[in-house]
């Protein structure tokens, strides 16, 4: 399902001057929440292996990148009691956590970015079929670089540690990814995630090697 959509301008000056500011939200929100900033490390890391295998322009890579460095920024207004909560969130609670989206977006719109870092980061839990939030978008509605993030998010979160979970084994994962492809997530994106981690670059850390020792 994977397609560009028409290449916004190449403009490098202007994504570099972007990197300080990046830099300088992730170090206050790792502050705050260094568990998420780790999280966002990770999961940007196998976004932008994810939108090389795709054929993404050198710029395009970089700007989901910055994106997914502060995808989850809003979780600043999270309360640090529901994100660390060790059973399952209340209706209310995950109300809460939702706002995070929002949240995020007004936080990195600020930027004034001639690039769709916000959206990006608005969208990354939107899915194909609209079950998603915070807008229930549908299909190609959802920005690609939103679908990359979406994949490399649900990767990193599922074989991570958790404070109310332990991570769970790579392969796994990577067999509940290909149940949502097509329905949830771009099966494309799916397909080139599992290329990613099967050759053991840019995954959460020891999710390589234990995906190597169940397939070996």
């Amino acid at each position: 399902m994977a397609s560009e959509r028409a290449p916004y301008s190449a403009d490098t000056p202007l994504l570099e001057a972007l990197r300080p500011s990046i830099a300088v939200l992730s170090a206050a929100h790792g502050h705050r929440d260094p568990f998420t900033v780790k999280h966002q490390n990770r999961t940007a890391k196998l976004a932008a292996g994810i939108a090389v295998r795709l054929g993404l322009s050198p710029l395009r890579v970089e700007v989901l990148r910055l994106a997914s460095i502060v995808h989850d920024i809003g979780k600043i207004a999270v309360p640090a009691d529901i994100l660390g909560k060790p059973g399952d969130l209340s209706e209310h609670e995950f109300a809460i956590v939702k706002t995070h989206c929002a949240i995020g977006h007004d936080v990195l719109r600020h930027l004034q970015a001639p690039f769709p870092m916000a959206e990006i980061a608005f969208q990354h839990h939107e899915r194909l079929d609209g079950s998603g939030y915070p807008r229930g978008l549908t299909g190609e509605n959802i920005l690609l670089e939103a679908r990359i993030l979406a994949v490399a998010d649900v990767f990193d979160a599922m074989t991570s540690n958790r404070p109310y979970r332990p991570g769970l084994p790579a392969d796994l994962v990577l067999g509940e990814l290909h149940t949502m492809a097509g329905r949830l997530l771009d099966a494309d994106v799916v397909e080139a995630c599992r290329n990613c981690v099967l050759a053991g670059t840019s995954v959460a850390p020891g999710a390589a090697d234990t995906l190597a020792a169940d397939v070996g």
